[in-house]
């Protein structure tokens, strides 16, 4: 139950004033990956429907949306979908291999794979991504926040290339190095195609959109900024109507470089101090996270002590969004999720 402290205003208003980088009565919490996963009443739906069907289905994706909400006491629903989704009509044949992830059976390898791509109409062609936001926040009525995301076009790309989940991104940066006209056509097109769907997000009722980069820290500084930067900057300056959160993974040496690139908030994992990585983002920016995942594995008391530490340098500064430093275990006990949204809210309450 959301403690009494943290109840008095929405977690809507909230989360949108940590966003905004204005003064929100208490620290806002939501956790990446949320949505499914942990949640029993979610496998239980697994059992019946496969991943892609449920994220292709408006009710049943906002279902999953809105399981995390009641349950945690989150102050916003991140919507479940799959980075993938607006990669099928560009002409890409994938399919989602549970113990693997998504396999792409016409993989990205040349001038003339980046040509046949094509440009979409989100609303036309993954509209059922729309249709379950407007759900959503029919449903939330203004009580908590609605979030829409994308993958970055770098992790994209990464996905297009290598065919499947990979550890090195070996055959994706050999693309990149080897054909760079090609990698920023790509690029291009990806951004275009990110651009059009996060827009279409906002227009059916998100409030904020994520841009995900899970793979930028495959590359070095110096390959981000000449392979990657501009076309993150151009997606992150289109996106019209909702402030919008960066994040990246393994990002730390990459974190004044995506900061210039662009978002109102700079996401961090959790390998980096977020003291240090605030004043390294700048205090006019806002930030998210970062509490080890792995914490809530070992029980209330190192998760306790794991959030103690990550507001404690957050300092109740304005822009403060607690999140996981990435996404939530699948065997993470749902109800030291719940303990920990109430003990964020309270401990972070502006008196």
């Amino acid at each position: 139950m959301v403690d009494a402290i943290a109840a008095r205003i929405t977690g809507e208003r909230r989360f949108l004033a940590a966003v905004r980088h204005e003064e929100p009565d208490a620290t806002p919490v939501w956790f990446m990956r949320q949505a499914g996963r942990s949640l029993a009443e979610y496998r239980n739906l697994r059992e019946r429907y496969p991943i892609m069907t449920i994220a292709k289905t408006p009710e049943l994706s906002a279902r999953v949306s809105l399981m995390p909400v009641d349950r945690f006491g989150v102050d916003a629903a991140v919507m479940f979908a799959d980075i993938m989704l607006p990669l099928e009509p560009m002409g890409i044949d994938l399919e989602i291999e549970p113990s693997i992830g998504p396999i792409i059976h016409n993989p990205v390898r040349s001038p003339s794979d980046v040509d046949r791509l094509r440009l979409i109409d989100p609303d036309e062609e993954v509209g059922f991504v729309m249709d379950a936001i407007r759900i959503v926040a029919r449903e939330l009525q203004d009580r908590q926040a609605v979030i829409g995301f994308s993958g970055s076009p770098f992790t994209l790309a990464c996905y297009l290339i290598e065919g499947r989940p990979s550890r090195d991104y070996a055959t994706a940066k050999a693309f990149m190095y080897a054909q760079p006209w090609a990698w920023h056509a790509l690029l291009e097109k990806l951004s275009t195609v990110v651009i059009r769907y996060l827009n279409a997000q906002v227009g059916a009722g998100a409030q904020v959109v994520q841009l995900f980069d899970s793979w930028v820290g495959a590359l070095s500084p110096g390959d981000y900024a000449q392979f990657v930067q501009a076309h993150v900057a151009r997606v992150l300056a289109n996106v019209k109507g909702a402030p919008s959160i960066h994040f990246g993974t393994h990002s730390a040496s990459l974190l004044e470089l995506m900061t210039k690139a662009g978002g109102d908030v700079i996401g961090i994992d959790a390998k980096q101090s977020l003291d240090v990585a605030w004043q390294r983002v700048g205090f006019e920016r806002g930030i998210q996270g970062n509490l080890e995942p792995a914490r809530l594995l070992a029980g209330w008391d190192a998760t306790e002590a794991g959030a103690r530490d990550v507001l404690r340098r957050a300092a109740q500064r304005p822009g403060h969004i607690f999140n996981l430093g990435h996404g939530v275990l699948p065997d993470t006990d749902p109800g030291l999720l719940a303990q920990l949204v109430a003990f964020v809210h309270s401990e972070s309450a502006r008196t």
